[in-house]
């Protein structure tokens, strides 16, 4: 090897760079401390990004839908309003969700609620006689649950002192609690007004961005960063808008038929399935466990035919709605979508499992052009 200037350069740099991991696993305490420290202070903008991107999407398709075309071009007034009131649209959008959600469903959910009380209190003495005749030919179990005492008054007033006590410990730690709540406003404040700055001045921001990793880096290593966050934000939006829209679709279908067939708890059943279908794979089955014993306290019947029911919307949903909703669009194979759900379910939880499923697909996709290069050199495409 010779060792001129460039070479001495790359031997010096990895040495550091050696030395430096060596050091930070022998003080991985003090260096996790400070990441979490960084981290917390650049919270705010994280959860900023986090925010421009989700309200980008719809921004994205009202700016293009009510100002694009001719009008963006021949007027000046129009091409200053349209991301103004774009952004503005797509917050009212947004907004009107949730408050549609706060102000219609959850009332109806706590109705169903009630009800639900109501039914399991007559739900369980009726499932303690069938336990009995089905145990009848053992009377030793069909005395141990003859001898159980299913007093519901009993078991909700267990229910209100397991609260009040949760209440009252709560209560102790009143200023801990009040000091969370305020730092998680500011913070989310903070993001908010960062995602406007971030909507309002994106082209801006992207020249500076590009106009930056040019200065720094290689043009080739440029073409490659900005090829990698395109795909990213391809992949990552086409994911997110089609699996929203898949479930506001499935969650409607079963408050509807549900509804025409006179099941009990529609809107409730509805919501839960919507909201566990963003869940991969496994969400819509979570839901459809939860609704059926729901429905199951006020008729097994009725929890027979639920069943059934979802059977069919499910596969109505995988054949012909997922497909043309949502697609090729993530361009991963089953296999690991799967993997990609169950790693990043286990590291993040749900949140997890969203993002994991757009990001196995961006690293499927760069690997696998990846290996297509590599075959293409050595002249073995026709593997």
């Amino acid at each position: 090897m010779d060792l001129n200037k460039e070479n001495m350069k790359k031997i010096m740099t990895l040495i550091v760079f050696t030395i430096l991991v060596l050091l930070g696993l022998q003080n991985i305490g003090l260096v996790l401390g400070g990441l979490f420290f960084v981290l917390n202070i650049l919270f705010p903008f994280i959860l900023g990004g986090a925010l421009a991107f989700v309200l980008n999407l719809p921004m994205q398709a009202i700016e293009r839908r009510l100002f694009g075309g001719e009008k963006l071009r021949q007027s000046k007034l129009v091409r200053k309003l349209a991301r103004p009131l774009s952004l503005v649209l797509s917050i009212l959008l947004v907004g009107g969700i949730i408050s549609i959600v706060l102000l219609v469903v959850v009332p109806e959910l706590a109705a169903s609620f009630a009800g639900l009380g109501a039914n399991i209190e007559k739900f369980l003495p009726t499932a303690q006689a069938w336990l009995e005749n089905l145990f009848q030919n053992n009377q030793q179990l069909a005395a141990e649950i003859r001898g159980l005492e299913l007093d519901w008054d009993k078991m909700l007033d267990s229910a209100i002192t397991f609260f009040k006590n949760g209440a009252g410990n709560l209560l102790n730690s009143t200023f801990s609690v009040a000091k969370t709540i305020i730092s998680a406003l500011v913070n989310f404040g903070i993001g908010f007004v960062f995602a406007c700055y971030i909507l309002l001045q994106k082209e801006t921001l992207g020249r500076q961005v590009k106009k930056a990793l040019y200065a720094l880096l290689k043009e080739s290593q440029v073409k490659k960063i900005l090829y990698v966050s395109s795909l990213s934000y391809k992949t990552f939006s086409s994911f997110i808008t089609g699996q929203c829209l898949e479930a506001v679709i499935l969650g409607t279908m079963f408050f509807v038929v549900m509804s025409l067939m006179g099941l009990p708890y529609a809107l409730l059943v509805g919501v839960l399935i919507a909201f566990t279908a963003l869940i991969p794979i496994f969400g819509a089955f979570i839901g459809c466990a939860i609704s059926a014993f729901l429905i199951l306290m006020d008729s097994p019947t009725k929890a027979l035919i639920f069943i059934i029911l979802f059977l069919v919307l499910q596969q109505l949903e995988g054949n012909l709605i997922y497909p043309h909703v949502v697609g090729n669009s993530i361009g991963l194979p089953s296999i690991w979508v799967l993997a990609a759900v169950t790693i990043g379910g286990s590291l993040l939880g749900i949140v997890g499992m969203l993002v994991f499923i757009p990001l196995t697909s961006v690293i499927y996709t760069l690997f696998r052009e990846y290996v297509h290069t590599r075959l293409k050199e050595k002249k073995l495409g026709r593997i």
